[in-house]
């Protein structure tokens, strides 16, 4: 039986729920689960992926939940760091001069690269148009998360955020709602990921913050848009 793979009551214990949450989330929304033996077992990366696609429905509270239960169970301090931590002015381009998606996915592995934070542009820019593939991150409100379904942990000196703001909107998602808001995550753990895009959904939910982000002037501003909505949303 693999390590990675988890009974119900460690599953709860992660998660941090009660028996009876997690019996309810396998009824009502398709939790990713095998009987082994008589018995249930959940794999850890089928239940991060899972979570992964339910961030984009979840309030606060469940994404303050999410990053919870990544923290709890997370090996390094350094697998979980503050947004205002990952994103630095080095990171961050304003406007970001891309016209296309795939502009935007060269543009963005570039901003890595030039950081010396990245080793192999060439395969970040390949998981994440095989992610966009699979489903478009852009959503309804102008903003794409782009990131690979796993981490590259592999081709990374550490992990970080990338921030790119368009002039203007450009066609991402394949719909007629223009994106011009860019973050690439590129972490290094599954949990660091999951945390990761938990904690810019909480942000996006935040009255006022995209509002503030497209109107920051350059990069240094962005970062302090971020740290100053990050520390009011903790406190």
């Amino acid at each position: 039986m693999s390590h990675q793979d988890m009974s119900f009551t460690e599953l709860a214990e992660y998660l941090h729920l009660g028996t009876q949450q997690v019996e309810r989330l396998m009824s009502r929304e398709d939790l990713p689960a095998r009987r082994v033996a008589g018995e249930w077992r959940f794999s850890k990366a089928e239940i991060h992926q899972w979570l992964e696609d339910r961030l984009g429905v979840y309030g606060d509270k469940e994404l303050a939940q999410v990053e919870g239960a990544m923290e709890r169970h997370s090996a390094h301090s350094s697998e979980l760091l503050p947004l205002s931590e990952l994103i630095r002015p080095e990171l961050v381009r304003i406007p970001l001069p891309a016209r296309t998606r795939d502009s935007v996915i060269r543009e963005m592995v570039a901003i890595g690269t030039e950081a010396g934070l990245l080793w192999d542009p060439e395969r970040m820019a390949d998981a994440l148009r095989a992610r966009e593939e699979l489903m478009s991150t852009a959503m309804d409100n102008g903003v794409a998360i782009l990131h690979p379904r796993r981490p590259q942990d592999s081709i990374l000196a550490e992990p970080f955020v990338a921030l790119g703001i368009t002039s203007q909107g450009i066609p991402f998602g394949g719909g007629r709602i223009l994106t011009d808001v860019f973050f690439c995550v590129a972490s290094t753990s599954d949990r660091g990921h999951l945390s990761t895009l938990a904690r810019i959904s909480r942000l996006l939910q935040r009255e006022g913050f995209l509002h503030e982000l497209r109107a920051a002037t350059d990069a240094n501003v962005a970062c302090d848009v971020i740290r100053i909505c990050e520390t009011e949303m903790l406190d």
